[in-house]
Formats: structure tokens, C-alpha cells, sequence
């Protein structure tokens, strides 16, 4: 049976498997961003990463702006595009003439930010830039940290309550939840209504269900040439073994970071020190590495990242980190898994200033010379230590 076989009741064909697997095959085409597409291992891998863009892609392939739901497409499985170790992410689908309600409780941690978007990396749109932007630290709160929030065109005759203005252009709000302290502290409650017109969303026809998976299809291809197109820029501008500074604006970034990024590129032996001062106040800030193909490594089972509650510093208060494949016995390593090269990216979010951190390769058989006399010695036990408490407070986390 072909796609000219079966119709829709106004006679137009629709899709079949094979015309869905042909869309999917077209993917194929971005291997040639990879470093050496002949490398059969990272073939693999970016295989790989075409099956997580297509489970990524289907948390937004249906859904519904008229009954929004907060979803999350990345995850510590779904570990795509740099996902940031500290952040519980969340996505719904709004239209920007209809009229919403946020509700839930704030809970702890660094931040619980919205960000209204005109655009978004789902299945469903385009990149856009940012329209609206809500801070839960600037809104009312009750005594437990409940929050209830009305976004619409205008605000309506007689509502007192927290409202923001939503921009006609919205159709996407993205929430960020920052934790510094994994597992320890109470997790945001969020909630997402359209409330200008009751609930009862309707059966999609099939001409919609295949509008759909036909965009689904070809967002494999879209979301991996995204993904690798991050590393293959940087090479082909020589952003190696140092940083590029990057707001991200519009292009799934959050409002108000500095971001430094670049790609890291090791030889057997060798270790990278990545130093920085501090800015005079920040709000948070991190730093991760990532794989060639821009997935974050492991951070469960490996210090691949570092906050600023789990870093230490040293006595002239600056933040040094070690890059390196075998453990340096310093605090501040950040494990590459088996990696020689990939990425490295550290955020800044609303800080009085950016400072630009300062890279050195170094023969990591004498990484110690290049370090401040006092810096600690980590045993391999305490290293161990370090990274139970660290998957332990990785598995306490809601994920999902």
C-alpha cells in the first residue's frame, strides 16, 4: 500500500511508513559536520544522537496550546544540545491571543524563571526571539511560596492578582528550575491553564496526526544539524583550546547570562587549567563539559560539571578547574569521559560583570606546578565519596 492509497475524506493522500522513513533517511545528510565522518565510532554516536532527537522531538511533536502542559524533551538521557546538569527544564505550547494562568508553589533552589518565546527549538516551530520574562523572586509569593500568575493580551477589568502582559507573538513559554544543592532542596510545583475557554481538547484527524509526524520526521535532521553544527562552526573558526563569548538570544539561551564556549582538545597526558575570577555578584553560575556532538557528559556517575555550591576555591579567590581523562587529585576536576576533545561551557546569569576565564594546556604529569601551592589533595576515597553523594543527589531530583 502507497501514500496515493489511503486518503483523507477530502480525498488528499496521506503518508505512509516508508514516506516517514525516507524523511527520517534524509538525516543522514549531517554527518558530514562531523570532525572525521569517516570514523566509524563517531558514526555510531551520531546515529545515536538521531534516536534521541526523535524521542526528544516527540515530547513537542502533539502538543496542544489550548491545553499546555510544562514537558521536559532533555534530560540526563536525553542529555542533548549542552543540557545543563543544575536545571529542570520544562516546555509548553501557548497561543499568544489566549489568556493563562500559572500556579504551583516556588520551593527552593537558585531560580525558577519563564521565559515567553516567539519561537522555540521544538518540533512544531522555528527558533524565535524572547517576548516576556517572569522571575517567581519578583512576583507575589504567599507565606509557603505559592505563586498565581494570569498572563493574557490585557490585564483583565478587576483582576489584582500577578499578571504579565503576553506578547501576540508567543507561542512557547520555557521554564528553568536552578538547583545548587542536588536532591537537598524542595522542588518547584508548576502548573500551566488556558482559562478563556473550557477544557475538552478534541480527536486530531489524520491529516493532522501526519502533518505532524511528517514534522517529527524531519526535525530528526533539523535538531542534529543543530546540534552538530555547534561544534563544527567553532572548528571551522578555530574556537579551540580557548573561549567565544555568546548570549544564546533567541536561540534557546536564557536572558541575562554570559556564556563562555569552546572546544576543548587534549593529547594523551596532557590536562587543561581553566582559571577565572569571579564576578562581584552573581546570581549562578557553572561550568560543563560536553561530548564532540555536544551531548553533556554523564554528570551522574562523573564530576563532568560544577557549580558554585560544589566547587571550591582557591585562597586568592579564584575558581580553577582541571580538564582531564585521568583524575588530578585536585577538587575542581572535571572528568572529559574518555573523551579527548568536545566542548566546554560556563555560565554566568545575571552578574555585575562577565569575566572572561583564561585557559593553559599543560603535561598533566606536572599539572601541580601550574596550580597554587595549597590547592588539596583528593584521595581516591574521598573522590569516591564526592561522586556517591553526587549520583545519589542526581537520582533525589525530579528528572522528568
Amino acid at each position: 500500500m502507497t501514500s496515493s492509497d489511503v486518503k483523507t475524506s477530502e480525498g488528499a493522500a496521506l503518508p505512509q511508513w516508508s514516506d516517514y522513513l525516507g524523511l527520517l533517511a534524509k538525516a543522514d545528510s549531517v554527518l558530514d559536520l562531523l570532525a572525521d565522518p569517516a570514523d566509524p565510532l563517531a558514526r555510531q554516536e551520531a546515529y545515536r544522537l538521531m534516536f534521541m532527537a526523535l524521542a526528544a522531538g516527540f515530547q513537542s511533536t502533539f502538543v496542544d496550546p489550548d491545553h499546555p502542559e510544562f514537558t521536559c524533551a532533555v534530560s540526563n538521557v536525553m542529555n542533548s544540545v549542552g543540557v545543563n546538569p543544575d536545571f529542570i527544564y520544562g516546555s509548553a505550547s501557548i497561543r499568544g491571543e489566549g489568556t493563562y494562568r500559572l500556579s504551583g508553589k516556588r520551593g527552593g533552589g537558585v531560580f525558577v524563571i519563564f521565559d515567553i518565546n516567539a519561537g522555540s527549538i521544538g518540533v512544531l516551530d522555528q527558533f524565535g526571539p524572547s517576548v516576556g520574562f517572569i522571575d517567581l523572586d519578583q512576583q507575589a509569593l504567599g507565606p509557603d511560596g505559592s505563586f498565581d500568575i494570569l498572563l493574557s493580551a490585557e490585564r483583565p477589568e478587576g483582576h489584582n492578582g500577578d499578571w504579565v502582559r503576553l506578547d501576540p507573538r508567543a507561542c512557547n513559554i520555557a521554564v528553568r528550575r536552578a538547583y545548587y544543592n542536588w536532591g537537598d532542596e524542595e522542588e518547584a510545583r508548576i502548573a500551566i491553564e488556558r482559562v478563556d475557554r473550557p477544557i475538552g481538547p478534541s480527536r486530531m484527524d489524520a491529516a493532522e496526526i501526519a502533518r505532524r509526524l511528517s514534522a517529527l520526521s524531519a526535525f530528526v535532521e533539523r535538531y542534529v544539524g543543530f546540534a552538530m553544527g555547534y561544534g563544527a562552526r567553532q572548528r571551522a573558526q578555530g574556537v579551540v583550546n580557548r573561549l567565544e563569548h555568546d548570549d544564546w538570544a533567541g536561540r534557546g539561551g536564557l536572558s541575562g547570562q554570559h556564556y563562555y564556549q569552546g572546544i576543548f582538545a587534549l593529547e594523551p597526558g596532557q590536562a587543561m587549567i581553566l582559571e577565572t575570577e569571579l564576578p562581584e555578584t552573581v546570581r549562578y553560575w557553572n561550568i560543563q563539559l560536553n561530548d564532540p556532538l555536544w551531548n553533556t557528559i554523564d554528570w551522574f556517575n562523573r564530576q563532568s560539571s560544577l557549580n558554585a555550591a560544589q566547587a571550591t576555591l582557591d585562597s586568592d579567590g579564584r575558581f580553577r578547574a582541571v580538564i582531564a581523562a585521568q583524575d588530578p587529585g585536585v577538587p575542581n576536576w572535571l572528568d572529559c569521559g574518555g573523551h579527548l576533545t568536545g566542548s566546554l561551557m560556563l555560565r554566568w546569569t545575571q552578574a555585575s560583570s562577565g569575566p572572561e576565564p583564561r585557559l593553559r594546556v599543560v603535561d598533566a604529569a606536572t599539572l601541580r606546578d601550574h596550580l597554587p601551592a595549597d590547592t588539596p589533595m583528593v584521595t581516591a576515597d574521598e573522590r569516591q565519596q564526592t561522586l556517591r553523594r553526587r549520583l545519589r543527589g542526581s537520582q533525589w531530583r525530579h528528572r522528568w
